[in-house]
């Protein structure tokens, strides 16, 4: 009750207040005590903090994160469309997505939908399944690109790395974003990026929210038997720089290395990568709300042994620049 009390009385007129606004303010809400730093255009924000972290308020008051939700949606509708979209020989982004096992296909098709509503904009949609045999090939929409890696060796764990390089290698337009099979995006997602990109920016990170769904939630949207803001979101995730999305020039992609395949499993690779890309002219100033898909989680996520963080650790301890000419070289 104490703690109720407190976001009703120090958090609840913040969020009155900026979701009752007439401009994009909300963005802006963050937790107390946290520092937001707006874009140039004015329009998103970067966390003034290392890490992640979630939105405090809405785990005390529920209510308040849908209502976070259903205005981010109002403003940056996310629709999931079965019509493919308009086909193209010259894409200007190239969406790479890896992929393995047939669990998480239901979320890889609802995100693939996601993608099929973006317009205004050429793109190709390239599905990389890294797994000893082909299993989903037959079972993608016919406008997806698709192509199959095996692993290293038999029994690897999956390799993100390794599936963004090989669809990194294949793909067909100047800027790459680098998207996990379960995230949706919201409508004009990939023109937005290209705006970025068309100021100068060779790398962009979109992300302001991540709004991650509960179970019976996401059983309901992949059934299309509720919409995406029918209940509260399971938590807000804030400051999610290197993970989910991000999208980067194919050249800068290049002349950073690439991503490092020496992480295997989850974890580490992408705030590396991430870490690399500062080198590059970042768009650092999230945007966008993206809903995230429950599944279970990844072998090792939470383990103190997972042997990703120490490698991430001596990684990012590392020159930059020394680390991208060992990959450069590995890869010559």
């Amino acid at each position: 009750m104490r703690e109720w009390l407190g976001v009703w009385i120090k958090d609840r007129w913040r969020y009155e207040r900026a979701l009752l606004s007439s401009d994009h303010r909300y963005l802006a809400l963050a937790n107390r005590r946290e520092r937001l730093d707006p874009a140039p255009d004015g329009i998103g924000f970067v966390c003034v903090w290392e890490f992640t972290s979630r939105l405090h308020a809405p785990t005390i008051q529920p209510r308040l994160g849908q209502r976070l939700l259903r205005r981010c949606l109002n403003d940056a509708p996310i629709r999931l469309i079965h019509l493919p979209p308009q086909p193209t020989d010259q894409p200007q982004i190239s969406v790479l997505i890896g992929h393995r096992g047939l669990e998480r296909l239901p979320l890889l098709l609802a995100t693939l939908e996601s993608l099929a509503a973006q317009t205004d904009v050429a793109f190709e949609c390239v599905v990389i399944e890294q797994d000893e045999q082909p299993r989903i090939a037959q079972l993608l929409p016919g406008w997806v690109r698709y192509m199959h890696t095996k692993p290293p060796r038999p029994g690897a764990p999956y390799n993100r790395s390794r599936a963004f390089n090989a669809g990194a290698l294949q793909a067909r337009a100047p800027v790459l974003l680098l998207h996990d099979n379960d995230m949706l995006v919201p409508c004009g997602y990939l023109r937005r990026i290209l705006e970025k990109v068309a100021l100068g920016y060779q790398a962009v990170n979109p992300k302001r929210y991540v709004f991650y769904l509960c179970e019976r939630h996401t059983v309901a949207v992949l059934e299309k038997s509720a919409a995406l803001d029918a209940w509260p979101a399971e938590s807000i995730v804030q400051n999610l720089e290197a993970g989910g999305s991000v999208a980067i020039t194919r050249q800068a992609y290049w002349e950073i290395g690439g991503m490092d395949e020496d992480f295997e499993g989850w974890g580490g690779e992408d705030n590396e990568f991430w870490d690399r890309c500062q080198i590059l002219q970042c768009w650092i100033w999230g945007y966008e709300p993206l809903v995230h898909l429950w599944h279970c989680h990844q072998p090792l996520k939470h383990a103190a042994c997972n042997p990703n963080l120490e490698r991430s650790r001596q990684r990012l301890a590392e020159e930059r620049v020394r680390r991208v000419d060992r990959l450069k070289c590995n890869r010559s």
